[in-house]
């Protein structure tokens, strides 16, 4: 049997449909007034789609600035070939302060002790470090209270190695834009960069909406919105959902790698929790696991897609490899599988769609970490 393209050296892969991302990343862009900026989040490798590959196609399709969540993952980027302004969503160690210069990371800045070794550290290098100034506002997880942000200013402003270039806050509560919390978030958001305005502080580009907030609330879009789990056609909730439809990108695909028929009663995988229940079952192993991203929480409780009919996943989810069986009854006749045949674990098949929401349901987590976990091992393939 000749390999394809996606199977050389495993079979079992994440498809990645550059057609979906060109899409949302220009839904998002649409959003957008003619000097507003997108800002696409690629951290934690794009949400699992692959940081490098995302990030180009992004920014061809418009985006101003990306997004990271840590320094590796800008060295990356710009290893990569990526051009684009890069922003780090956190303050790291001071210790990285010569790699940001080097491939001009902005980093988020809330101590006065990491600004200033950044700025001492710019003037070494005859630069000048920008940053962006994180301001907290209810979250409670980084940032310069939002009352201090004068003083802040002023104890770090005297530097000529720094600069401010942006200042945001982020939303605990973005996908409900009328509840009191959002609006006692944004309202202190406001007042700070206003205080800073008026103590004569530029604030550069003022920043605060992520996918909900942009999609929901147009009005708190200011300079730049930051795109993050949207632009992978994933929605934060419903009610984003009913407001701006997105194309998912990632699908999970798999060979069969072995079928077989066990005899009435035989158990299937670690434990024997799934014994076949009568003769005439077709056992099929696909090679991916819980080492791949595949939660071991969803054994024995998810489907997979086979020729457009849900086909019943069975036993312990191994760390490589899980089992799915094709049962014959009275109402539904199903083809069975040959070795090599393809099965979908997440995605589209026919009329049927397994999506990382209904993965998400049944492992009582959300979509973004279902995404993330399947971009852990496997090959990506983009079409």
């Amino acid at each position: 049997m000749a390999l394809n393209r996606e199977s050389a050296t495993r079979w079992a892969w994440v498809e990645i449909d550059q057609g979906a991302l060109r899409r949302n990343t220009r839904a998002f862009k649409g959003l957008l007034g003619p000097r507003q900026r997108l800002c696409c989040v690629v951290k934690a490798d794009a949400y699992g789609h692959g940081a490098v590959e995302c990030a180009k196609i992004m920014y061809a399709t418009g985006a101003d600035m990306l997004a990271v969540a840590t320094v590796r993952e800008g060295i990356e980027l710009r290893e990569g070939g990526i051009k684009a302004p890069i922003l780090l969503l956190s303050e790291p160690p001071a210790e990285s302060v010569s790699l940001l210069l080097e491939y001009e990371i902005m980093p988020s800045i809330y101590t006065a002790e990491f600004a200033l070794a950044f700025g001492e550290a710019a003037v070494s290098a005859g630069v000048v470090g920008r940053y962006h100034m994180a301001i907290e506002t209810g979250m409670n997880r980084i940032g310069v209270h939002h009352t201090e942000v004068v003083e802040f200013r002023r104890s770090i402003e005297f530097h000529r190695g720094i600069a401010c270039d942006g200042v945001f806050t982020h939303f605990a509560t973005a996908d409900e834009p009328d509840g009191w919390d959002y609006k006692l978030q944004r309202r202190r958001f406001e007042e700070a960069v206003s205080a800073m305005q008026e103590a004569g502080f530029p604030c550069g580009i003022v920043h605060c909406d992520n996918t909900p907030a942009s999609i929901l609330d147009a009005s708190s879009r200011y300079d730049m919105i930051r795109a993050g789990i949207g632009l992978y056609g994933l929605q934060p909730s419903d009610r984003t959902a009913a407001a701006l439809p997105l194309d998912p990108v990632m699908s999970v695909r798999a060979r069969v790698t072995r079928v077989a028929y066990p005899a009435m009663g035989e158990g299937v995988g670690y434990g024997f929790t799934y014994r076949v229940p009568r003769a005439r079952v077709q056992v099929c192993t696909l090679p991916v696991g819980y080492a791949d991203g595949l939660s071991r929480t969803l054994s024995n409780r998810m489907d997979v897609l086979f020729r457009g009919f849900r086909v019943q996943q069975v036993g312990n989810i191994c760390m490589d490899q899980f089992m799915v069986a094709i049962t014959q009854t009275s109402r539904r006749q199903m083809p069975e599988a040959e070795v090599g045949d393809v099965m979908t674990i997440m995605g589209r098949d026919g009329d049927e769609a397994i999506t990382a929401d209904e993965h998400a349901r049944l492992r009582g987590t959300i979509n973004y970490e279902v995404a993330c976990d399947f971009g852990l091992r496997l090959e990506r393939v983009y079409r």
